[in-house]
């Protein structure tokens, strides 16, 4: 059985008279005041039952009536003393057999008060709960976590607050509050979370402007070191390219094309790649995306934006405008659907090979386009790298000269001395190979390689063939030398073309590639000197009045 302690009032009988302790005794006891009638020492209390003793083994020292040896926790000046009471069932024990009992207050001036204690007696062998008052308690009260507490505020039978009055709970009492302070506290979160909502707001469009500010730096850095100055300079001292070269923006290239999606990709050249796209306007465009440039490549780049911004020709690929303010410069075409010349030569698909008509049609474009760089345009405009990669077919498979990368534009009668060859091997025209002096004829002799490989279907270079017949230019001089020209004809076109169409498209492609550049055809010549005794002959012979 565990010993329960209590805290009760004991009711002194004779009227406490000073609120004091007797002059010359000791007046507290740890934290207990002693007043007389009480006291500690034979003359310092009124009689033995007041007799006090202090024991200070402990801390803070403890006060014990003397004649019952209960431990005092106050004196009441109003007539009542408050004491440390064992509570245990009478005249019952413990398994250990041990008894005990209360205290007995017989004979003393003190009784157990009957306002300030509520007594409970019980049997042997039961067990007693202090309850709470049931009016603000609820559930079960015979828990050991004790009594619950009940929500006042939800029934108003049990809570006191006038109308107009927040009625608000807390645990095992309620607070009548003001509307207007519960409305002050709504007030002032609203505009806490308001004010932390504008901060919020503020660094959000803080950091957008700082992140668009560095962007627009970005591009303007982009700008200048993808040669936008220099294009400007350029492009301000001619007389119409300014006004038909677009400046397309990063963000609608990146739209246009996907994010350069590889499933956009058409090619990838010696320049850069080329993205299939499609503008806002619905139009479909090729985003050539230039690969990494350091400062001599970037002439290369602005240099091939200024020449196509002069050119206004059919049979040459259109520009519609550039982007120079990403990582690496940007031009943008008209789309050609029907990709290379070499695709349709050298990779044809079954179902349609390009027939003879159309090969000589083909064959006068390119003439045309050639004619009008080195004589029509403004300044007379070398090509340097014409090959069937860089002859695109449109929907209706005419021609147009694309790539123009390697292009230099020159006075008239102005050779062009470089520093470097440029072109592909196996299109490049012997002399300029070994002066580095490049002319029109050594467009017009790789556009006799391109002829060669519309009559025989044979790639510039093979490895196929055995030295010297490496290159198809020397190996198709040799065979019309040895008059074995018609052993090298595509066998498609022989069932197509007549004898002498094919000999005298030979013969002109022969002389596009005489080695001597005196002899070597000029482009207007390749196209007039041939005789006139065939259709084919005379619609190769027009190309220079196309």
């Amino acid at each position: 059985m565990y010993l329960l302690v209590s805290f009760f009032c004991l009711a002194i009988t004779d009227v406490l008279a000073l609120p004091l302790a007797k002059r010359g005794c000791q007046d507290t006891c740890g934290n207990v005041t002693i007043p007389y009638p009480f006291g500690i020492g034979s003359q310092c209390y009124a009689n033995s039952s007041f007799a006090v003793i202090c024991e200070n083994s402990t801390s803070p020292a403890r006060l014990f009536l003397s004649s019952i040896h209960l431990e005092i926790l106050n004196i009441s000046l109003y007539g009542t003393v408050t004491v440390v009471q064992p509570v245990s069932p009478l005249k019952c024990s413990d398994e250990l057999k041990t008894q005990s009992t209360g205290k007995a207050l017989d004979g003393s001036p003190f009784m157990i008060s009957a306002v300030y204690n509520a007594l409970t007696v019980f049997g042997c062998r039961n067990t007693v709960w202090l309850l709470a008052d049931e009016m603000t308690t609820i559930g079960n009260p015979y828990l050991f976590e004790g009594c619950r507490d009940i929500d006042e505020c939800s029934n108003s039978a049990t809570n006191f607050c006038p109308n107009g009055i927040t009625c608000i709970n807390r645990i095992g009492y309620y607070e009548c509050e003001e509307q207007k302070s519960r409305l002050k506290m709504v007030l002032i979160f609203i505009g806490c979370g308001l004010g932390a909502l504008v901060l919020l707001l503020g660094a959000w469009r803080s950091t957008k402007a700082v992140r668009k500010r560095m962007k627009t730096n970005r591009k303007h850095k982009f700008f200048k070191r993808n040669g936008g100055l220099l294009l400007e300079q350029q492009l301000s001292s001619t007389d119409n390219g300014l006004e038909k070269t677009r400046l397309f923006t990063s963000k609608e290239l990146a739209q246009a094309t996907d994010h350069y999606n590889e499933n956009r990709i058409l090619g990838l050249g010696g320049q850069g790649t080329v993205y299939k796209g499609m503008l806002a306007d619905g139009r479909i465009v090729a985003v050539k995306k230039s690969k990494r440039v350091d400062e001599d490549d970037l002439e290369v780049f602005i240099n091939e934006v200024v020449i196509l911004s002069q050119i206004n020709h059919r049979n040459v690929v259109k520009l519609l405008g550039c982007c120079l303010e990403t990582e690496v410069p940007l031009l943008v075409y008209e789309f050609i659907p029907n990709g290379t010349l070499f695709q349709h030569i050298h990779e044809p698909n079954e179902d349609f090979l390009l027939p003879w008509e159309m090969r000589v049609r083909i064959a006068r474009d390119v003439a045309g386009a050639l004619s009008y760089l080195h004589s029509a345009a403004s300044a007379p405009i070398y090509h340097r790298d014409i090959k069937s990669t860089n002859i695109l077919l449109d929907d209706k498979y005419r021609a147009k000269v694309s790539d123009f990368g390697t292009s230099r534009s020159v006075s008239i009668d102005q050779t062009h001395l470089t520093t470097r060859v440029l072109g592909t091997f196996g299109y490049l025209d012997p002399e300029y190979f070994q002066s580095s002096q490049f002319t029109e004829k050594s467009d017009v002799y790789s556009f006799g390689v391109v002829m060669v490989e519309l009559i025989t279907g044979k790639k510039a270079v093979s490895s196929v063939r055995a030295e010297p017949g490496k290159s198809l230019a020397t190996h198709f001089l040799h065979s019309m030398k040895e008059d074995h020209l018609f052993d090298i004809f595509d066998p498609s076109i022989l069932k197509e073309g007549r004898r002498e169409e094919l000999v005298a498209i030979a013969e002109l492609a022969r002389r596009c590639l005489h080695l001597n550049g005196k002899k070597k055809a000029n482009n207007e010549g390749s196209c007039s000197g041939v005789g006139r005794n065939s259709a084919a002959e005379r619609r190769v012979s027009s190309c220079a009045e196309s």
